[in-house]
């Protein structure tokens, strides 16, 4: 597992009243990555190297979230959705592939039924449709030190989105040390993170689902406790003709696609490269 910010970011103004960080690297139809809980864009360096010779990928951080303005007004799924398409607007994006990871599978969501013209394919990995009582107990145990400003015990829960196996590892120490950068550091974040947690657990497109027309990959893992296979099945199971990958084993976590990335990539590479734009 290796994360890392190597590509230069920018910053661009966007029609909903922030300055945003993004970055594009690779050549090939346009595959937008959206981050996330908690993490800045260049988690995707993990898998970016994979993606870049068939794909222009580009990622961003969320409001508030690594060098992207906080704004104002209420955060949620919808309000993301709309930062994501404003940024598209900005970058002259018109139409693009999707792949949004736990909150970013569900501004994903939101993003292809508001706007279903601006989405090719679509990866949900690691998503749902609304919390279940599990989902509600874990996501708010998570959510509490964020909400008190505890940033060191906020950063070892998350330890969660891993593996067994990783977590057992003598290199996941050194693992997280060289990940933290990647993670909120001010006041200013962590407030900005407690609010997505909040939109997590208020997420509901259950009853929705149904209108996206996009081709849907969604990709579940045996051991992830944050969005679990049941959760991400009953989205696939949802939205018309959608594909269902679950990876199982040792490393089948929330974090699967940075514990088990030639799989994850080979997913996504295969899926997208039947939907071209």
């Amino acid at each position: 597992m290796n994360a890392s910010a190597s590509a230069e970011t920018q910053i661009v103004e966007v029609a909903t009243g922030i300055e945003m960080t993004y970055r594009r690297v690779g050549s090939g139809d346009p595959l937008l990555m959206i981050m996330g809980t908690s993490g800045s864009l260049g988690l995707w360096g993990a898998v970016e190297p994979g993606l870049t010779d068939a794909h222009e990928v580009i990622s961003f951080d969320n409001r508030g979230l690594g060098a992207t303005e906080p704004g104002e007004g209420e955060l949620s799924m919808r309000s993301m959705a709309e930062d994501t398409a404003a940024l598209l607007d900005a970058l002259d994006l018109k139409r693009v592939h999707v792949c949004g990871w736990s909150l970013g599978s569900a501004v994903a969501q939101e993003l292809a039924l508001a706007h279903p013209d601006r989405v090719g394919a679509l990866v949900l990995y690691g998503t749902w449709g609304r919390v279940d009582g599990f989902q509600t107990a874990l996501l708010s145990a998570l959510s509490h030190p964020w909400e008190t400003g505890d940033l060191e015990a906020a950063l070892t829960a998350l330890g969660l989105a891993f593996s067994p196996e990783l977590l057992a590892s003598p290199d996941y120490a050194a693992l997280m040390e060289q990940l933290q950068p990647l993670f909120p550091s001010t006041e200013a974040q962590v407030e900005a993170t407690a609010r997505q947690w909040r939109a997590d657990l208020a997420h509901d497109t259950l009853d929705r689902l149904h209108q996206i027309s996009a081709p849907t990959l969604v990709v579940a893992g045996e051991q992830d406790l944050l969005t679990p296979p049941w959760q991400c099945r009953a989205v696939a199971d949802l939205i018309p003709g959608a594909r269902y990958e679950c990876l199982t084993g040792p490393g089948s976590s929330h974090a699967l696609a940075f514990e088990r990335t030639e799989e994850f990539v080979a997913l996504v590479r295969g899926f997208l490269g039947e939907h071209r734009l």
